[in-house]
Parts: structure tokens; C-alpha cells; sequence
């Protein structure tokens, strides 16, 4: 792998998280961005989650497929659930991890922290198996 990119609609919860966990563990010569087709801001529960890791995305933003170099990306993961995923048209290695969103979750605020705790132990999980499994060309 060269380029990973995490895709979700608001970029905002999932895609966050999986491009904060993925950076820690990857190769230093493997790039990782995330984006969605409708990107609006890093949802607070995301940071805090991460930063219970000793992860920092604080000063991550939301950003645009468009935004991100294509050429440079050769593994897509989508991680869209109950909506539709933004399409990525670069020549890449396609996989989808269907998720819930966290953010959608209502409740207290211990409930909804709760939601996404689990949306990291999953990609957490995930992002290992695919880091361990060996890279088709």
C-alpha cells in the first residue's frame, strides 16, 4: 500500500477515526487521508475517543474527495452504512466497511461517547486485519 483513503458522506466521525488510527500504525511510506462527499466538521466525540489512545486529531478537518490526490491513492475504504457512500474514481483497490455512524446515535453524552468508542475498537480491529493481510498489486 502507498495511499489509503477512508471515505464517508460528512467526514466527520468514521472516516476521522479510522485516518487517526491508521496514521499510527501504517509504514511511515504509506500516506493516509480521508474524506466525504458532503464534509462538514470533526465531530468532538471523535478527538476525545482518540485522544483516550494518546491520538491527537484535534487539528484534523473535514475535507472533500475532491481534495484529495488520486494518483496518490491506491487502497478506498468506504465505511457507509445506512447512507450512501461518496464514490471515489481513482484507479484504486476498493473495500467496504459498512458502519453505523456515531454520530447518529442520541442519548447523554456518555451514550453517544459510548457509540463512537465502539466505531474505534472496530476499525481499530479492522485496520489491523488489513495491515496484516498481504497487499494485492
Amino acid at each position: 500500500m502507498r495511499g489509503i483513503l477512508f471515505l464517508c458522506v460528512a467526514n466527520s466521525a468514521r472516516s476521522q477515526l479510522a485516518e487517526g488510527l491508521a496514521r499510527a500504525v501504517v509504514p511511515a511510506d504509506v500516506k493516509v487521508w480521508s474524506a466525504g462527499s458532503r464534509p462538514t466538521s470533526v465531530r468532538p466525540e471523535a478527538v476525545e475517543v482518540l485522544k483516550e489512545l494518546g491520538l491527537d486529531i484535534s487539528s484534523h478537518r473535514s475535507k472533500a474527495v475532491a481534495d484529495i490526490p488520486a494518483g496518490e491513492v491506491d487502497t478506498v475504504i468506504t465505511l457507509c452504512a445506512e447512507e450512501e457512500c461518496p464514490v471515489f474514481l481513482g484507479k484504486a483497490r476498493r473495500l467496504h466497511w459498512g458502519l453505523p455512524d456515531p454520530a447518529a446515535v442520541s442519548g447523554s453524552p456518555e451514550a453517544r461517547l459510548d457509540a463512537f468508542r465502539a466505531t474505534r475498537d472496530e476499525l481499530r480491529r479492522r485496520i489491523g486485519q488489513l495491515l496484516e493481510a498481504p497487499c494485492e498489486p
